[in-house]
């Protein structure tokens, strides 16, 4: 991924994407500690912050393989740490990767992980080389929902009770994006100048 670490960090209208570092471990442990954060995620709430230290130096040691690029959402205006999101599980043999993102709950509503994810998807169209990115959300989640339709994603699929996290059983909602079609949302309808997701 040499391309990629030249052209990082990856900048939009309110937020720098980036790198997380061991001084970001308390902002990420107080993310995924956090119930209603985790409560669609396929994992279980962080109960130590060294979880959090552990997953830095794992996304650290995966994107030097070249397996993923996990980005902390950094605000512009306060440089503080309100999210991550992430391409994973990248197969160059097939060209595509799994979505992922997570954002602090002070921050829902207001477009940031919307603006992040289009970014994002964008980088791994043209400098990731990628032909298909795709996510896997619990269909009850209907902000993500919207946010992924927005970016131009199709749902393909449900797996039934796919997981099973703290005793409770959900459901997998798959959607994809492929790049012949991302390119043709860019040709015909421009990103808004104020993210809506």
């Amino acid at each position: 991924m040499t391309s990629a670490i030249e052209s990082l960090p990856l900048q939009t209208e309110r937020l720098r994407l980036r790198l997380c570092g061991a001084a970001d471990a308390q902002a990420l442990f107080a993310i995924h500690s956090a119930p209603e954060i985790m409560r669609y995620w396929n994992s279980p709430t962080w109960t130590s912050i060294e979880q959090a230290h552990e997953t830095i130096k794992h996304d650290a040691d995966a994107f030097r393989r070249g397996e993923s690029l996990s980005l902390g959402l950094e605000t512009l205006d306060d440089a503080r740490l309100i999210g991550r999101c992430m391409l994973f599980k990248i197969s160059t043999t097939h060209r595509r990767a799994e979505l992922g993102y997570a954002l602090v709950a002070s921050a829902w509503g207001k477009g940031y992980m919307g603006e992040a994810l289009r970014k994002l998807v964008g980088y791994g169209f043209t400098h990731l080389d990628l032909h298909r990115i795709e996510a896997e959300i619990d269909p009850r989640n209907t902000a993500s929902k919207k946010t992924l339709e927005r970016l131009g994603f199709q749902h393909e699929g449900l797996l039934r009770q796919r997981w099973l996290v703290n005793g409770e059983t959900s459901d997998g909602a798959v959607y994809g994006l492929l790049r012949p079609d991302w390119r043709s949302l860019q040709t015909s309808s421009p990103p808004p100048t104020s993210p809506r997701a």
